[in-house]
């Protein structure tokens, strides 16, 4: 019995190593199927809608190409999110030029701002003026102003739009309506739902 269990433990002894090395082979080859390869791409976890920076009583100056202001962004707080770029404004106070020098200035509880400040949103207490000026002709242009609880503007295409409730002061004129689309460029103006409005007399000579 000890001479058989000998010579099983010789025959055994010789085929074990054989044995190991496939074993180990095959955990070699089980690693290199299941590790990911050198070229492949690292996929990109997705930009959440969460704040990246903040800001504390702040300002923001954009500048056109030659140098001239286009836009002065101030604010109590600030918030930066990745995912849309944009800049979420407390207490913001803005002002801005176009292309003839003519000032916008803004107002508002709270405002939400692409990355050049081009388009805006004013939520609560909301007030945008143009101040009076002139247009290409010379001619004068009355001083217009917006308040409501929610303005959007686009200083690049001088459109200014609201779907709540706005009031429109032009000069000593007074218009009010359910909603607003006003082009600066076409100096067209439509106002929806409710409207009423109040028209001054101009003033003789």
């Amino acid at each position: 019995m000890i001479k058989f269990l000998l010579t099983a433990w010789d025959r055994l002894s010789i085929y074990l190593p054989i044995a190991l090395m496939g074993l180990m082979a095959l955990g070699t080859y089980w690693l290199v199927q299941n590790s990911p390869s050198e070229g492949a791409p690292v996929s990109e976890r997705p930009l959440r809608h969460e704040p990246d920076y903040f800001m504390k009583n702040f300002s923001v100056t954009s500048l056109v190409e030659s140098g001239r202001l286009k836009s002065e962004v101030f604010g109590v707080a600030a918030r930066h999110f990745p995912d849309s770029d944009t800049l979420e404004i407390d207490s913001i106070r803005m002002r801005s030029f176009d292309d003839l020098g003519r000032l916008t200035t803004a107002t508002a509880d709270r405002a939400l701002t692409n990355n050049d400040a081009s388009i805006v949103e004013l939520f609560g207490n909301a007030r945008l003026v143009r101040e009076a000026s002139q247009d290409k002709s010379g001619n004068p242009v009355a001083r217009i102003e917006f308040r409501g609880e929610y303005l959007h503007t686009n200083t690049e295409t001088e459109r200014i739009k609201s779907n709540k409730p706005v009031e429109l002061r032009r000069g000593n004129d007074v218009f009010v309506a359910d909603s607003m689309d006003f082009d600066n460029v076409q100096q067209i103006m439509v106002m929806q739902g409710r409207v009423k409005g109040t028209l001054m007399p101009a003033k003789t000579k």
